[in-house]
């Protein structure tokens, strides 16, 4: 039978124990309100400011040329990820009623989640979007 969850910010802090959880459940409600306005961002800038049918390699590369942007999809990575996981962390917390593979289970998803989230920001600023999409148009297009 699982545990209802608090709605409110007086019930969160009579149903939790610890200042962590209380935490997490003020973040999950903050990072949600501020993923709206930044997936709604992130939209109105691809899809509706320009010709999806536009969007190229050369479009990309010159939108993360641009140090902002990179910030930008960085929130919008490090929100959603987070929220995302702690999540799947409150799920892990409801199936998994054995300690052990419960521990298992949020070390393999903790894991996950830091390897996906370390590789998209290397993405985002590792590398020179201009260079590359040089190095491409340089190559020899069949036709």
């Amino acid at each position: 039978m699982a545990v209802a969850r608090p709605k409110t910010l007086r019930q969160a802090r009579s149903s939790y124990a610890t200042n962590g959880e209380l935490a997490w459940w003020i973040f999950m409600r903050l990072s949600g309100l501020a993923l709206i306005f930044l997936v709604f961002g992130h939209i109105f800038m691809n899809n509706i400011q320009i010709n999806v049918a536009n969007v190229d390699y050369a479009y990309v590369a010159n939108r993360f040329s641009k140090g902002w942007v990179k910030v930008y999809d960085s929130f919008l990575l490090g929100f959603a990820m987070l929220h995302g996981v702690n999540g799947l962390r409150y799920s892990v917390e409801d199936y998994f009623k054995n300690p052990k593979r419960r521990f298992w289970a949020k070390l393999i998803l903790f894991s996950v989640a830091i390897i996906l989230f370390v590789m998209g920001v290397m993405t985002l600023w590792a590398f020179t979007f201009e260079e590359m999409g040089n190095a491409i148009d340089a190559l020899p297009h069949g036709n």
